[in-house]
């Protein structure tokens, strides 16, 4: 140790002899302790394999018997086997005696503990301890008995254990590709180890990455019984990854799945498959030929790759006995839904998407349901912009292929009115648009943009349908120009800003044909609110478009105070002033149907926004109907958050359509609390009241602790006789680890519960 102070003897040795006395005894000079801690901390770790040296750097700190020394570079050349502290250093030895210096020689056992006892304190506050380290494997270090803690010592001001960390018997990190692999190690949750896996590898500790441990399930289904399982990674490195997932239910037996996932240097795919024999098939018996069968079970796979920088290219896949399987069992619905193959271009001024997808129904559904269901052989989409040069505005080209292939009608009825969402057969339509536009600032603060575009559309229908017989095909072209004027006006007081931005559009679309699809596939969903006040088209997808010379009116308020509160209204009303109205003509999904503008003055619309105090914001939009003075749509909402409170209220009221076969007023009104009852733990209510049918709706709640590193929680939700499930009762249990930032890396799951 003293062959690390040689600066230090020096400048003692040429005290003069008067001195002596101002020097304490011991400097320098006292017994090491071997009990004191020995390590490394350091906020920043890197390895260059340029030079060959290993550097610790950012408020260093080096223990060992007692001494203990501090700087902020600390470099390790592996080439002369040289320990060297940079820059500004202090020591102190095991008596508190300080000496500091800059530029200092780490030899002896200063020099060893940089090799064992290491502990890694990084800037987020993680932690890496070991017995040892060794860095001689080029590109790697290896921490032998080592354990890794997002949370560092995980003990709170209190003495408290929070948070997670994992123990292993060695931990290696490759520099190159910033992987992990740990070996024979050991989850803790709050101190307590909770599973153990011989072999891990991880791409890095990011939260993506660490949602892939090993995670126990613990569930209970009226059908299912208990079932209590975990996935365990049997296999894994850079590029592979197998896991098998066994889980006993105690009603239906042993479910059996595994998991393969691949990785390449561009892209990567899975394989799912699970099943079993269930004991007891009668308790699916309520859907026959669904769940009621012996073997039950699924496979499941989904890819992408980028082949190129700006392409990728991919699919996702799903076969399986029943369409009910995966929920039954809780097994994951993800990209289960569609099995589709797609290839994706993206870049600064160009988007390109061409998929072929088939839609699969999940749940109690038939094969004659199933087949309702239409599928894209293909879709496709395109779009292209060009910054015109000297500021002449902007072009922008559009592009939209589907070809719709359907094995039977998809149809249903809402008390006496009959939709219909698609037709058997098979529907063909093209779409190609080009358009310019440009925002021009005239005298006074005006600001002006011109529209000036065209569409062009071709759709088949081969009429196999008995509902819509006949073929049927449309060729259609229709100009359309528009111009957009607004007038803000700011006001500040050097604090607080202030805009009023009075906004008007004349939008015209020389065509009378509004049904360019010839059937509606894509543009079923429409509600007229302020979101859409200010636009060109409000039809949600190409089949559908607006017709003739419409205007819309209104304006924008903003305020913004030195509080950091703010307030924003956007409101008005839009005017059929020429040609067909598209919002009058009602397709077989009753798209638009009493919506605000099917007559020639639109219902008027409101949004409003804001906060004026912290922790609390609010939000309410309100359709009203001037011709009857008749409120047809309203909805608020508001949010508080502070100290670990929280409260939401949400009320909602949707008048009687009766031509969407809503014969009464919707009234809903939402609520849910969050108090604190200890450190960390919180609990959490809700409970939605259905006003109109003065029922009860929905009420549930809970317990969640939350320390910043781990969330555990539960909640128990029971539905009402007037909700879209009713009298039926469900189990959310929520799991979730946090990398240090706070970013949530876990998994939650919804567990069902028996209908009572």
């Amino acid at each position: 140790m003293r062959a690390l102070l040689v600066g230090a003897s020096l400048c003692l040795f040429a005290l003069p002899a008067g001195a002596q006395g101002l020097v304490p005894a011991d400097f320098f000079n006292a017994p090491i302790d071997p009990a004191s801690p020995t390590g490394v901390e350091a906020n920043v770790l890197t390895f260059d394999a340029r030079t060959n040296t290993i550097q610790a750097s950012g408020g260093v700190v080096l223990k060992s018997s007692g001494y203990i020394v501090t700087g902020e570079t600390l470099t390790y050349d592996r080439n002369a086997n040289s320990v060297k502290m940079s820059g500004a250093v202090t020591v102190t030895d095991p008596s508190g005696n300080v000496m500091e210096t800059t530029d200092l020689d780490i030899t002896g056992g200063l020099k060893q503990a940089f090799f064992n006892a290491l502990t890694i304190t990084a800037y987020d506050g993680s932690r890496i301890t070991a017995d040892s380290a060794d860095y001689d494997s080029v590109l790697q270090s290896i921490y032998n008995n080592a354990s890794y803690a997002p949370c560092g010592e995980c003990v709170d001001n209190k003495g408290r254990r929070i948070g997670w960390s994992v123990n292993a018997s060695r931990i290696v990190h490759n520099s190159e590709d910033n992987s992990v692999t740990l070996e024979n190690s050991t989850l803790y949750l709050l101190g307590v180890p909770v599973a153990w896996v011989p072999y891990l590898w991880l791409p890095d500790l990011s939260e993506s990455a660490l949602s892939r441990a090993p995670r126990p399930t613990l569930s209970y289904g009226e059908k299912t019984g208990v079932g209590v399982g975990v996935s365990v990674n049997v296999y894994g490195n850079r590029w592979t990854d197998v896991w098998l997932s066994p889980k006993f239910f105690s009603r239906q037996g042993f479910l059996l799945g595994a998991e393969w996932v691949q990785r390449f240097e561009n892209g990567s795919f899975q394989v799912k498959a699970s099943g079993l024999n269930q004991w007891d098939p009668s308790a699916f018996s309520e859907a026959p030929g669904v769940g009621n069968r012996d073997w039950r079970g699924a496979i499941q796979t989904s890819g992408s790759f980028t082949p190129i920088e700006t392409w990728e290219v991919g699919w996702s896949y799903t076969a399986f006995t029943d369409a009910a399987y995966l929920g039954d069992y809780e097994l994951t619905t993800a990209k289960s839904s569609t099995n589709q193959v797609y290839a994706t271009h993206v870049s600064e001024q160009t988007y390109f998407d061409i998929r072929l997808q088939q839609f699969n129904q999940l749940g109690n559904v038939t094969q004659a349901s199933q087949d309702a269901q239409g599928a894209n052989l293909p879709v496709t989409r395109f779009e292209h912009i060009i910054d015109l040069e000297d500021d002449m505005g902007r072009l922008a080209f559009e592009g939209h292929l589907r070809n719709v292939v359907r094995n039977a009608d998809s149809k249903t009825s809402v008390n006496g009115v009959n939709y219909v969402y698609g037709y058997q057969g098979t529907k063909t339509h093209a779409t190609l648009q080009a358009s310019w536009q440009k925002q021009i600032i005239g005298g006074g603060g005006f600001v002006f943009t011109p529209y000036v575009g065209a569409r062009a559309d071709f759709s088949y229908y081969d009429g196999k349908s008995v509902l819509l017989p006949g073929e049927a095909s449309l060729l259609s072209a229709t100009p359309i120009a528009a111009i957009d004027v607004r007038y803000p006006l700011i006001s500040s007081n050097g604090a607080d800003v202030h805009i009023i931005e009075p906004i008007a559009q004349l939008v015209y679309r020389g065509s009378n044909t509004t049904m360019l699809g010839i059937t509606n596939d894509d543009a079923q969903s429409f509600v007229f609110d302020d979101t859409n006040l200010f636009s060109y088209n409000r039809f949600s997808g190409y089949d559908r478009q607006e017709t003739g010379l419409r205007a819309n009116i209104g304006g924008r308020y903003q305020a913004n105070f030195d509080n950091g509160s703010y307030l924003e209204l956007i409101g008005g009303q839009s005017f059929q002033l020429a040609g067909a109205n598209a919002f009058s003509t009602v397709d077989h999904a009753n798209t638009g149907a009493g919506g605000g503008l099917g007559n020639d003055a639109s219902y008027t619309v409101l949004g409003a926004y804001g906060s004026f105090t912290p922790g609390l914001t609010f939000g309410a939009k309100t359709q009203l109907d001037t011709s009857a003075w008749k409120l047809a749509r309203f909805g608020a909402g508001a949010s508080y958050s502070a100290d670990g409170y929280g409260a939401t209220l949400d009320y909602r009221f949707i008048g009687a359509n009766p031509s969407l076969g809503q014969l009464l007023d919707q009234h809903e009104i939402v609520g849910g609390l969050t108090i604190p009852v200890a450190d960390y733990w919180s609990l959490k209510g809700s409970a939605a009241w259905d006003l109109s049918a003065n029922s009860w709706l929905q009420v549930g709640g809970g317990l969640v602790y939350d320390d910043g590193y781990l969330t555990l929680g539960a909640n128990a939700q029971r539905n009402g006789p007037t909700h879209t499930s009713p009298n039926s009762t469900s189990v959310l249990a929520t799991f979730a680890i946090k990398a240090p930032a706070g970013l949530n890396l876990g998994y939650s799951g919804a567990v069902p519960a028996p209908n009572f």
